[in-house]
Parts: C-alpha cells; structure tokens; sequence
C-alpha cells in the first residue's frame, strides 16, 4: 500500500486518541491529517458566495446558504467547470493560479469512433461530483492551492496542423505563465503540440511519462498525422528524445507493427500491464520515473484512459480488454506525482458520447484529482513564487 511517508513516521505519529484505535494504518493518517488541514479556502469561498449570490431565503436555518449556488455546493447545481474553479475569462491572467485547467475538444485526429471533442465538457460535468479533500491523500487542493479553469482552445474541425499550432500556443502560454498546466483532451493527437508547447521553454531535456494501451509511435496513419502518431513527433523534438519516453499499459490486439517498429528503432521503453503487475506498481513506477527523468529537466504527464480495462472505460475511442484496474493505475499515478514536480498533465480519448453513467469521465477525473493532490502533499505544488 503507498500513501504520505508521514503515515508511518515514527517522528510524526499524529496526535494521541482515547482507547484503542481501530483504524488501519492508511486510514489513521487520513483521519488525523484532516484534524491538521486549515478551512480559510472554505470559509472565504462561503463568505464570497454569500456576497454575490445573496444570503438564503429567511427560512435556510444555515445561514451559509445563498440564495444562487455559488462555490462548490450543492454538487448538482451551477455553472460547469473543473471542480467548480473559477472560470476566467481573460487568459492573461492564468499566471495568478498555481493550477490551469484547459480544453482541447478536439477528436480530428480519431481513427474510429469519434466523440473525444465532448471530452472536455463530459470530464467538467462529472467532476461537480468531487469535493476538494481527498481522505486518503489527507489533502484539501481548496486550503492549499488555487485553480482556475480558462475554459477551451479554439480548435479548427477538419484541420489537424492548424489545431496543433493552437494547442502549441496555449499550452506554451499557460505553462510560461508559471501556472500547472492540465489539458482536458480531445483525442490522443494533441500530444505532439502539448509537449511541443512546454519543450521550447526549457533549457534541458523533457521526458514524457505515457499511459496508454496503444504504442502511438508510427509517423502517420490514413496518410496523416492521428492520435496514433503523438510521440513519433514529439520524439523528434530536439530535447525530446526518445530514450526519456516511458509508454505504460501497452498491448492487445491494436498496435500497428510500424508503430512498435519505430519505438524499437529509437529506444523508448514500454511496459505492458502484466510488466507491471508482475513486478509489482511500485518497482513499475520507480522504473518509469528512472527512464523519464534521466538527465531530464522536466516530465510531461500523457494519460490515456484506454490504458484501463475496457469495463471501466467504456467511453472512449480503442476500448481494449485487460487493462489496468483503477486501483493499480491509481497507485501508479500517486507514486509518480509524490517522485517530483511535473511540468503538466493531459487526459485523453474521454468520449462521452459512448461512456454509459459517465464512468470514464470519472476516472479522467480522478487521476487529475489524485495527480494534483500528490503534488500538493509532496510539496511540488504550489510552485514557488506562484499564487496560493
């Protein structure tokens, strides 16, 4: 089991409880870390509610209530964006937030069943369902950092360069800002202009941390370049190199020879999921975060939800049978957000369209919320300098 290294410090036991406790050693942490989590976040954002949606009809016994919803709750009311953050109009201003959130509803590049452009708002919807504290993580991401969402690029149907030169563009805007990055894909194409957009930032090498079921390494596909074509391109960024890409979750019955021919030929390592269930998540992740980062400057974070079993996502455009189980690509994730500071995360190939009772939104969800919660509690988030 992996949780905070404080969970088991004999230095920090936590504080002393009456009688015997219960409790297992992870939920022991969880419920004395929320004893030590501060409300300010909470009671500003009950406060601004109260001011600007008006104080509850004279019959609401709790007078935190406002009269329009405001902030996070109820969860099935209000305006979608990503966890409820606040929606800013004027990107110039994503540098004030240590977190931006941003669409990229694009499924041009989709080699099949189409409908990832709806991605974005399927993976806002859903999240109204989340709170911001995690009991597991022992985090709070509302007392800790500051998020804002700057809604969608405007994406060009029908024209694949054209989208990737406006992805490049707002990702390299909101990464220079000083802001986290987190890009609500569209289908799996826009890795190439993602990490293109962080890459002509840095100095030094950029490693790429992929979660996929599929190798996406061939130059082209149907004569173009597709969502099965990322990190070919990407690859052959300058300091992008091949040797510090890490594909996890690869196999099946859908991955094109030239693609595997490519990775072959270049050097990138691939782990399947019986690699990493053999070895154990732990040994897994410290393998993938040892390529990634190997003489790296930074990591991108590249998580395609097809790289779980079909049966948790069936919401996307390559369903593909045995894949990971949420809780080992859970793991996986946390382990690899608590290593070190990420230069942005992507979620991919969420097609709402074909995803019964949003399950599939909800796990892109999830591994935003628990990547984002790790960062917090390892200290990699905020970044220093940046707003809190």
């Amino acid at each position: 089991m992996h949780w905070h290294p404080s969970a088991s410090d004999p230095d920090h036991p936590g504080p002393e409880r009456p009688g015997v406790d219960h409790n297992g050693p992870e939920a022991r942490f969880a419920v004395d870390r929320e004893a030590e989590l501060p409300t300010a976040g909470w009671e500003r954002e009950v406060a601004w509610a109260l001011e600007v949606g008006l104080q509850g009809a004279d019959s609401i016994v709790d007078r935190r209530i406002p009269t329009f919803s405001r902030g996070e709750l109820p969860h099935f009311a209000g305006i979608n964006t990503f966890l409820k953050a606040p929606y800013i109009e004027d990107v110039r201003r994503c540098g004030a937030y240590d977190v931006a959130i941003l669409g990229a509803p694009f499924d041009g590049g989709t080699t099949y069943r189409s409908g990832t452009r709806f991605g974005p708002q399927g993976i806002r919807k859903i999240s109204a369902l989340y709170g911001p504290y995690s009991f597991e993580l022992g985090v709070d991401l509302r007392e800790s950092i500051t998020m804002a969402d700057l809604g969608d690029i405007f994406t060009i149907p029908g024209n694949i360069e054209k989208t990737f030169d406006q992805i490049s563009k707002a990702v390299s805007h909101v990464y220079s800002s000083g802001a986290f990055p987190v890009v609500l894909g569209g289908d799996h194409s826009i890795g190439y202009p993602t990490v293109r957009g962080v890459a002509e930032h840095l100095s030094g090498n950029l490693g790429i941390i992929h979660f996929d079921r599929h190798v996406d390494t061939q130059e082209t596909d149907l004569d173009e370049r597709m969502h099965t074509t990322p990190w070919f391109h990407a690859t052959d960024i300058p300091n992008v190199p091949p040797q510090n890409l890490v594909q996890i979750g690869i196999g099946g019955w859908q991955a094109p020879r030239p693609g595997v021919k490519v990775g072959r030929e270049r050097g990138t390592t691939i782990m399947t999921v019986t690699d990493c269930v053999e070895m154990g998540i732990e040994a897994a992740a410290e393998r993938a975060l040892e390529v990634a980062w190997k003489d790296a400057e930074a990591v991108w974070l590249s998580f395609d939800v097809d790289c779980l079993d079909a049966a948790f996502v069936p919401g996307t455009g390559w369903p593909e049978p045995g894949g990971f189980l949420p809780r080992e690509v859970l793991k996986f994730i946390q382990i690899i957000a608590d290593a070190a500071p990420l230069a942005g995360i992507e979620i991919v190939e969420c097609s709402p369209p074909y995803d019964n009772a949003e399950i599939t939104a909800l796990i892109a969800t999830r591994v935003i919320c628990d990547t984002l919660g790790c960062l917090v509690r390892s200290g990699h988030l905020p970044k220093k300098g940046g707003a809190s």
